[in-house]
Protein backbone atom coordinates (compact mmCIF):
# COMPACT_ATOMS: atom_id res chain seq x y z
CA UNK A 1 0.00 0.00 0.00
CA UNK A 2 1.43 3.38 -0.97
CA UNK A 3 0.84 6.68 0.78
CA UNK A 4 -0.95 7.92 -2.36
CA UNK A 5 -3.44 5.06 -2.51
CA UNK A 6 -6.41 7.35 -2.06
CA UNK A 7 -6.11 11.11 -1.61
CA UNK A 8 -9.05 13.47 -1.92
CA UNK A 9 -9.32 17.19 -1.29
CA UNK A 10 -12.60 18.98 -0.58
CA UNK A 11 -12.32 22.67 -1.29
CA UNK A 12 -13.50 25.98 -2.68
CA UNK A 13 -11.49 27.41 -5.56
CA UNK A 14 -11.01 30.90 -4.10
CA UNK A 15 -10.29 29.88 -0.51
CA UNK A 16 -6.75 30.72 0.65
CA UNK A 17 -7.03 27.85 3.11
CA UNK A 18 -7.69 25.39 0.29
CA UNK A 19 -4.85 26.94 -1.71
CA UNK A 20 -2.52 25.99 1.16
CA UNK A 21 -3.38 22.32 0.82
CA UNK A 22 -3.03 22.49 -2.97
CA UNK A 23 0.44 24.05 -2.72
CA UNK A 24 1.63 21.46 -0.19
CA UNK A 25 0.32 18.56 -2.27
CA UNK A 26 1.93 20.00 -5.41
CA UNK A 27 5.29 20.53 -3.69
CA UNK A 28 5.28 16.85 -2.74
CA UNK A 29 4.05 15.72 -6.16
CA UNK A 30 1.02 13.99 -4.68
CA UNK A 31 -1.79 13.09 -7.06
CA UNK A 32 -5.27 13.61 -5.65
CA UNK A 33 -8.93 13.85 -6.56
CA UNK A 34 -10.42 17.32 -6.06
CA UNK A 35 -14.03 18.01 -5.10
CA UNK A 36 -15.32 21.58 -5.43
CA UNK A 37 -17.80 22.36 -2.67
CA UNK A 38 -20.86 24.59 -2.75
CA UNK A 39 -20.83 26.12 0.72
CA UNK A 40 -24.51 27.04 0.44
CA UNK A 41 -25.32 23.40 -0.20
CA UNK A 42 -22.57 21.41 1.49
CA UNK A 43 -22.03 17.86 0.36
CA UNK A 44 -22.72 14.89 2.57
CA UNK A 45 -19.04 14.00 2.22
CA UNK A 46 -18.00 17.37 3.67
CA UNK A 47 -20.51 17.20 6.54
CA UNK A 48 -19.44 13.66 7.32
CA UNK A 49 -15.73 14.41 7.04
CA UNK A 50 -15.73 17.62 9.09
CA UNK A 51 -18.77 17.40 11.38
CA UNK A 52 -17.29 19.84 13.91
CA UNK A 53 -16.60 22.91 11.71
CA UNK A 54 -18.25 21.84 8.43
CA UNK A 55 -15.61 23.83 6.55
CA UNK A 56 -13.09 23.33 3.77
CA UNK A 57 -10.42 22.28 3.24
CA UNK A 58 -10.65 18.64 4.17
CA UNK A 59 -7.97 16.20 3.08
CA UNK A 60 -9.14 12.59 2.97
CA UNK A 61 -6.29 10.09 2.94
CA UNK A 62 -7.19 6.41 2.72
CA UNK A 63 -10.66 7.22 4.04
CA UNK A 64 -9.42 9.25 7.01
CA UNK A 65 -10.28 12.99 7.07
CA UNK A 66 -7.82 15.66 8.18
CA UNK A 67 -9.19 19.17 8.77
CA UNK A 68 -7.79 22.71 9.22
CA UNK A 69 -5.43 24.02 6.56
CA UNK A 70 -2.10 24.23 8.40
CA UNK A 71 -2.71 20.90 10.11
CA UNK A 72 -3.22 19.48 6.62
CA UNK A 73 0.05 21.06 5.45
CA UNK A 74 1.88 19.53 8.41
CA UNK A 75 0.26 16.15 7.72
CA UNK A 76 1.30 16.22 4.07
CA UNK A 77 4.88 17.02 5.05
CA UNK A 78 4.90 14.16 7.58
CA UNK A 79 3.32 11.50 5.35
CA UNK A 80 5.35 12.33 2.22
CA UNK A 81 8.52 13.19 4.14
CA UNK A 82 10.77 11.42 1.68
CA UNK A 83 9.38 13.21 -1.36
CA UNK A 84 10.08 16.76 -2.50
CA UNK A 85 11.29 19.59 -0.26
CA UNK A 86 10.67 19.61 3.49
CA UNK A 87 7.91 22.07 4.30
CA UNK A 88 8.38 22.32 8.07
CA UNK A 89 11.92 23.32 9.13
CA UNK A 90 13.97 20.48 10.56
CA UNK A 91 15.41 22.67 13.32
CA UNK A 92 12.95 22.67 16.27
CA UNK A 93 13.37 26.40 16.95
CA UNK A 94 12.91 27.35 13.30
CA UNK A 95 9.84 25.10 13.16
CA UNK A 96 8.41 26.76 16.28
CA UNK A 97 8.97 30.22 14.78
CA UNK A 98 7.34 29.20 11.50
CA UNK A 99 4.28 27.98 13.42
CA UNK A 100 4.23 31.14 15.57
CA UNK A 101 4.21 33.47 12.57
CA UNK A 102 1.74 31.28 10.69
CA UNK A 103 -0.63 31.66 13.62
CA UNK A 104 -0.01 35.44 13.53
CA UNK A 105 -1.04 35.50 9.86
CA UNK A 106 -4.40 33.90 10.61
CA UNK A 107 -5.01 35.46 14.01
CA UNK A 108 -3.93 39.04 13.31
CA UNK A 109 -3.50 39.70 9.60
CA UNK A 110 -6.50 37.87 8.14
CA UNK A 111 -9.07 39.68 10.36
CA UNK A 112 -7.47 43.02 9.45
CA UNK A 113 -7.91 42.23 5.75
CA UNK A 114 -11.56 41.24 6.08
CA UNK A 115 -12.88 44.79 5.71
CA UNK A 116 -10.96 45.24 2.45
CA UNK A 117 -13.56 42.89 1.00
CA UNK A 118 -16.53 43.80 3.17
CA UNK A 119 -16.09 47.58 3.52
CA UNK A 120 -19.18 49.43 2.32
CA UNK A 121 -17.30 52.26 0.59
CA UNK A 122 -14.01 52.63 -1.27
CA UNK A 123 -12.78 54.84 1.57
CA UNK A 124 -13.58 52.11 4.09
CA UNK A 125 -11.70 49.61 1.96
CA UNK A 126 -8.68 51.91 1.72
CA UNK A 127 -8.66 52.42 5.51
CA UNK A 128 -8.86 48.66 5.99
CA UNK A 129 -6.02 48.16 3.51
CA UNK A 130 -3.77 50.56 5.41
CA UNK A 131 -4.53 48.73 8.65
CA UNK A 132 -3.75 45.39 6.99
CA UNK A 133 -0.45 46.80 5.71
CA UNK A 134 0.51 47.87 9.23
CA UNK A 135 -0.18 44.37 10.52
CA UNK A 136 2.26 43.01 7.91
CA UNK A 137 5.15 45.07 9.34
CA UNK A 138 6.22 42.45 11.94
CA UNK A 139 6.38 39.86 9.14
CA UNK A 140 8.62 42.21 7.16
CA UNK A 141 11.04 42.10 10.09
CA UNK A 142 10.58 38.36 10.70
CA UNK A 143 11.51 37.62 7.09
CA UNK A 144 15.13 38.63 7.66
CA UNK A 145 15.51 36.11 10.49
CA UNK A 146 13.46 33.30 8.98
CA UNK A 147 14.82 33.46 5.42
CA UNK A 148 18.51 33.63 6.43
CA UNK A 149 19.16 35.75 3.35
CA UNK A 150 17.35 33.42 0.93
CA UNK A 151 14.27 33.98 -1.26
CA UNK A 152 11.64 32.42 1.02
CA UNK A 153 10.75 32.29 4.69
CA UNK A 154 11.69 28.61 4.35
CA UNK A 155 15.10 29.47 2.89
CA UNK A 156 15.83 28.18 -0.60
CA UNK A 157 12.42 26.52 -0.96
CA UNK A 158 8.81 27.30 -0.10
CA UNK A 159 8.15 26.35 3.51
CA UNK A 160 5.44 26.32 6.17
CA UNK A 161 5.23 30.09 6.70
CA UNK A 162 5.51 30.79 2.97
CA UNK A 163 2.41 28.67 2.42
CA UNK A 164 0.56 30.30 5.34
CA UNK A 165 1.06 33.85 4.06
CA UNK A 166 1.45 33.10 0.36
CA UNK A 167 -1.98 31.50 0.16
CA UNK A 168 -3.42 35.00 0.70
CA UNK A 169 -1.32 36.57 -2.05
CA UNK A 170 -4.02 36.34 -4.72
CA UNK A 171 -6.40 38.09 -2.30
CA UNK A 172 -3.79 40.75 -1.60
CA UNK A 173 -3.45 41.34 -5.34
CA UNK A 174 -7.24 41.48 -5.60
CA UNK A 175 -7.28 44.04 -2.78
CA UNK A 176 -4.74 46.13 -4.65
CA UNK A 177 -6.98 46.16 -7.72
CA UNK A 178 -10.01 47.09 -5.64
CA UNK A 179 -8.33 49.93 -3.70
CA UNK A 180 -5.51 51.06 -5.98
CA UNK A 181 -3.03 50.70 -3.09
CA UNK A 182 0.20 48.68 -3.09
CA UNK A 183 0.22 46.43 -0.01
CA UNK A 184 3.98 45.88 -0.04
CA UNK A 185 4.93 49.41 -1.11
CA UNK A 186 6.87 50.10 2.11
CA UNK A 187 7.78 46.48 2.82
CA UNK A 188 10.76 45.68 0.56
CA UNK A 189 11.46 42.25 2.03
CA UNK A 190 7.88 41.09 1.59
CA UNK A 191 7.69 42.71 -1.83
CA UNK A 192 10.69 40.69 -3.06
CA UNK A 193 9.37 37.55 -1.34
CA UNK A 194 5.91 37.95 -2.95
CA UNK A 195 7.48 38.29 -6.40
CA UNK A 196 9.45 35.05 -5.92
CA UNK A 197 6.50 33.20 -4.44
CA UNK A 198 4.09 34.29 -7.20
CA UNK A 199 6.58 33.25 -9.89
CA UNK A 200 7.11 29.74 -8.50
CA UNK A 201 5.86 27.06 -10.89
CA UNK A 202 3.90 25.22 -8.16
CA UNK A 203 2.15 28.43 -7.10
CA UNK A 204 1.32 29.44 -10.68
CA UNK A 205 -0.25 26.05 -11.25
CA UNK A 206 -2.70 26.26 -8.33
CA UNK A 207 -3.45 29.97 -7.85
CA UNK A 208 -6.75 31.29 -9.24
CA UNK A 209 -6.79 34.29 -11.53
CA UNK A 210 -6.69 37.65 -9.73
CA UNK A 211 -9.60 39.08 -11.75
CA UNK A 212 -11.74 36.06 -10.86
CA UNK A 213 -11.02 36.67 -7.17
CA UNK A 214 -11.88 40.37 -7.59
CA UNK A 215 -15.28 39.36 -9.01
CA UNK A 216 -15.74 36.83 -6.21
CA UNK A 217 -14.89 39.52 -3.62
CA UNK A 218 -17.48 41.86 -5.13
CA UNK A 219 -20.12 39.14 -4.81
CA UNK A 220 -19.17 38.61 -1.17
CA UNK A 221 -19.42 42.35 -0.55
CA UNK A 222 -22.82 42.56 -2.23
CA UNK A 223 -24.09 39.71 -0.11
CA UNK A 224 -22.53 41.11 3.07
CA UNK A 225 -23.99 44.58 2.56
CA UNK A 226 -27.41 43.58 1.25
CA UNK A 227 -30.39 44.39 3.48
CA UNK A 228 -31.97 41.51 5.37
CA UNK A 229 -35.08 39.97 3.81
CA UNK A 230 -38.45 41.21 5.12
CA UNK A 231 -39.83 39.27 8.06
CA UNK A 232 -43.49 39.61 7.08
Amino acid sequence: MTAEKEVKLLGLWASPFVIRAKIALALKGVEYEYFEENLRNKSELLLKSNPVYKKVPVLIHNGKPICESMIIVQYIDDVWSGVGPSIVPSDPFDAAMARFWSHYVDDKWFPSYDDVVNGETREAKIDASREAMAVLQPLEEAFEKQSKGKHFFGGETIGFLDIALGSYLVWIKAGEKITGLEFFDKLPNLSAWAECFWAHDVVKAVMPEVDAVVDFAKKIQAKFNSPPPPTN
